[in-house]
């Protein structure tokens, strides 16, 4: 049984611990810090404030829940001169999955948020949650949210109510996908792509044990429609994971090519021309498409290795200096 499982430390308490560490750095990371009339924590790392490198890594690190290791590396040459994100984590259903996944959409008037972290897991609103057969209660919650804006108090108290705690007990942080911070959180989301595909073509997540998964970081965009671009194209033709299995491998080869992106109809564009090809509308592209370039599988069973897809060293190029 993981240790998440068996009730030892909750993935929003794992969280907390990391954010209070984060708020005591604030200045150092360039962050600011909000507490508002619901007595709620708002922590800013790219709105109003610069934000920088070391607070996108530890934001990633807080969205995994502390389950998870973020790290920065040199630029690899099959993908091309950008440096790396570097991921891992012995956790990866949990980590990935139960917390990372931007699985809250929250939207009120003008305002529109992608959330996630583990206060997903305390809000148990998703299907992904009954596939894992996991839904937490929490005294406090953590969430990230991708988004231009600081969320106003209606959606402090949606986030509150939803996860059946009080407003004060809820800490959210903010940053746009155009800032060094959201950028970094974004690219660091390799294994969660992987896991999420896997999940959604009827393979047992929990079969995954371990998982490392790099993508370069791409230059932060001007605004954030170019961002979105950008951060989806470095996994998508420059993310390479691996996952350590347990089982047969009659089944990961199987699954295996389903698992990359170049298994999806839309394969082959800078995202954001698939993006603008369907009127700016994620739901009609196909979901396939949004896995990493490569997916290795070494199953710890066998000693064998499955590895499946290809990096795509030219749209990365052409996709970052558009």
């Amino acid at each position: 049984m993981d240790a998440v499982e068996e009730g030892k430390s909750t993935l929003n308490a794992r969280a907390s611990a990391l954010v209070e560490r984060l708020l005591i750095e604030a200045d150092d990371l360039r962050l600011g810090v909000n507490v508002g009339a619901s007595g709620a924590t708002v922590v800013d790392c790219g709105v109003a404030v610069e934000g920088g490198l070391e607070a996108g890594r530890r934001l990633a690190e807080i969205c995994l829940a502390g389950l998870g290791q973020v790290s920065f590396g040199p630029s690899v040459e099959a993908v091309g001169p950008w440096p790396t994100v570097l991921v891992r984590t012995d956790h990866p259903a949990w980590a990935c999955l139960g917390s990372q996944y931007a699985g809250w959409q929250l939207s009120k008037g003008k305002f529109f948020a992608m959330g996630s972290g583990p206060m997903r897991a305390a809000a148990g609103r998703e299907p992904l949650f009954e596939k894992l057969s996991f839904r937490e209660t929490a005294q406090e919650v953590v969430g990230v949210l991708e988004t231009r804006s600081l969320p106003p108090a209606d959606i402090i108290t949606e986030i509150a109510e939803s996860c059946w705690i009080p407003p004060e007990a809820v800490k959210l942080l903010v940053a746009p996908t155009s800032s060094q911070a959201g950028t970094v959180q974004v690219v660091a989301r390799s294994i969660e792509t992987a896991l999420h595909k896997l999940l959604e073509v009827g393979f047992d997540v929990m079969r995954v044990v371990s998982a490392m998964g790099t993508a370069p970081l791409p230059p932060i965009a001007a605004d954030d429609l170019a961002a979105v671009g950008w951060t989806n194209d470095s996994i998508l033709y420059g993310g390479d994971v691996t996952l350590w299995v347990r089982g047969d491998d009659a089944s990961l080869e199987e699954v295996g090519p389903k698992v990359p992106s170049n298994g999806s109809i839309d394969y082959g564009l800078p995202f954001a021309q698939v993006f603008q090809n369907y009127g700016q509308d994620f739901y009609k592209i196909d979901p396939l498409l949004f896995s990493p370039a490569v997916v290795t599988f070494n199953n710890l069973d066998t000693g064998r290795t499955h590895r499946f897809g290809a990096l795509n060293r030219e749209i990365l190029a052409r996709s970052f200096s558009a």
